[in-house]
């Protein structure tokens, strides 16, 4: 990190990684190009769980680039009369494995519910019966995790 002076310790970013509304993920497509995509994720230890479709281009990356990187953001405001903006972000290195063990994705799917439907908890059973076969979910092992604030 060049700004060693904004750089926080990884307890600040367990803490970005577990509040923020959402995280970008980015991986390397066929051709070789970049890809990101925003997903909603929940971690468990060192651990990101997300869901997504059984196939597509995010599924292809995976598959072909494991190697992952994501970024979230909390804490943003513009600061106009001082040209910048004050934020604290967080940036992953990690590694993605589909989770093909029902046990381990009805985990990861708990997890992500919990986190963002947390009032809808009662009704993930019969979700999780209805949809387990035809919802993937993958987990990022993190393997570096760094982060930063910049405050006025």
């Amino acid at each position: 990190m060049r700004r060693k002076d904004r750089e926080m310790d990884e307890n600040f970013a367990i803490d970005i990684l577990d509040t923020c509304d959402y995280m970008t993920m980015s991986m390397i497509d066929e051709d070789g190009e970049a890809y990101a995509v925003p997903l909603s994720m929940a971690r468990l230890e060192n651990k990101l769980y997300f869901h997504c479709a059984l196939t597509g281009k995010k599924i292809d990356c995976l598959r072909k680039h494991p190697k992952v990187y994501i970024t979230a953001t909390r804490d943003l405001h513009l600061v106009p009369e001082k040209f910048t903006t004050e934020f604290a972000s967080v940036f992953v290195e990690g590694h993605a494995k589909e989770v093909l063990d029902d046990e381990e994705k009805i985990l990861g799917l708990r997890l992500i519910c919990e986190r963002y439907a947390k009032e809808n908890m009662e009704n993930f059973d019969q979700a999780i019966e209805r949809s387990l076969e035809r919802t993937g979910v993958w987990v990022v092992e993190i393997l570096n995790l760094t982060s930063k604030r910049k405050k006025y």
